[in-house]
């Protein structure tokens, strides 16, 4: 196979550009919509819980399922469908039971298509360019994440506070998103015939793993549970004095770095290894933290630059180092059950964040966070065993 982004990884990189588009163009706006509804601060983090929780809780149950059934494109088409008729369905009804049921939906269609969608790019690749084409992926996912908050913000200069339309409005790149997977081919697999699934099942593959995806997954997983939500970085900036228009015009700048740096920081790690870039990255994160401590406007925007390079380094190389090292057949199963981790840890780690924070500050909570990034990489440049196992 060679090293060119195939059509198939240019359809599903574009379909999570537009996804991602419309789930962030939501992003500034959905505490402002739902405390504007009457949610309050703790709702709205229990919300939030759920909803990763969902997320989290079905990626692995939903990637066996995958492998078993030898079929990956259904799995991705129902996902995406999912995200898309969610966010306008939030805004159909105030009640909290229906804002919840549309959230969660929104989270169980992630949950459907990440181990099916990250096994098809895995598909697509070799061992000698996994790297870019997850990097590349992952820029053009990034690219929308992007998008979405500018076209928020332009939205809400012209229309104040009408959040209500942003949510119809994320309907379209959505609906742009589900028809393109219907240009996706999608290759033969085997099928798994008498192999049961029940609930149980969620985080089984975790059993019949080898050591080297534990201990490369143990390893990810002690990161996600220091990496808390992007939130707390923009909650520091605001206990700075920055205005709400700089606060997210920085997180936007922050995602066009990390779109721009993942694909050729994937074409680093195909020629260096996907280790040593991964390492770099947490190095790099513990450095933010500690920009983030010291403060300061100059300092938040090197902050911010090193964030995206951060998240370039890691995000997609961390599913390229997994799918080299389990078997073809069982990389749903492997992918969703690292996603499905790193969602719980995910929600572990703001629960603690916010814990410390309210007790200790902010800089006990990026101090501990920076030493948590840099113990991590001492992991895994001890760790022995090679990075690949297999093509």
């Amino acid at each position: 196979m060679s090293l060119r982004i195939t059509r198939t990884i240019w359809i599903l990189s574009l379909v999570s550009l537009f996804t991602d588009t419309a789930s962030e163009m939501l992003y500034p706006v959905m505490p402002l919509y739902l405390k504007q509804i009457g949610f309050s601060v703790l709702i709205i983090g229990i919300l939030e819980g759920l909803a990763e929780a969902t997320a989290g809780l079905s990626k692995g149950y939903f990637g066996k399922w995958s492998d078993n059934l030898g079929k990956r494109l259904p799995f991705v088409q129902l996902g995406y469908s999912l995200s898309a008729i969610s966010k306008p369905l939030m805004v159909l009804f105030r009640f909290p039971v229906w804002v919840f049921f549309a959230r969660t939906l929104d989270k169980l269609g992630k949950g459907l298509r990440t181990g099916a969608r990250d096994a098809i790019l895995a598909n697509e690749a070799t061992q000698e360019n996994r790297g870019r084409i997850f990097g590349f992926h992952r820029a053009m996912d990034t690219l929308g994440a992007a998008i979405g908050p500018a076209i928020a913000l332009v939205y809400l200069a012209y229309h104040p506070q009408s959040y209500v339309q942003l949510f119809y409005i994320s309907l379209i790149p959505g609906i742009l998103a589900v028809v393109s997977t219907f240009l996706v081919k999608e290759k033969k697999q085997e099928i798994k015939k008498g192999n049961k699934l029940s609930w149980k099942d969620t985080f089984s593959y975790w059993k019949s793993a080898s050591q080297e995806y534990r201990k490369i997954v143990l390893g990810f997983t002690a990161f996600a549970i220091v990496n808390s939500s992007d939130v707390f970085l923009l909650l520091k900036v605001k206990e700075a004095g920055i205005s709400d228009q700089w606060m997210i015009g920085l997180f936007i700048f922050y995602n066009l770095i990390y779109a721009l740096l993942s694909y050729p920081l994937g074409q680093l790690a195909d020629r260096i290894g996907l280790k040593p870039v991964y390492i770099i990255g947490l190095m790099v994160f513990a450095l933010v933290y500690l920009f983030f401590i010291a403060g300061g406007m100059m300092l938040f925007v090197a902050g911010f630059v090193l964030y995206g390079l951060f998240y370039a380094a890691t995000y997609g190389i961390a599913k390229a180092w997994i799918s080299n090292v389990v078997p073809r057949e069982e990389a749903a199963s492997a992918l969703g059950t690292f996603s499905g981790f790193q969602s719980v840890a995910a929600l572990l780690a703001s629960s603690i964040a916010g814990i410390i924070w309210q007790n200790g500050g902010s800089t006990l909570t990026f101090a501990i966070t920076a030493v948590g990034a840099f113990l991590v990489g001492l992991y895994f440049i001890l760790m022995k065993k090679p990075e690949a196992l297999n093509s």
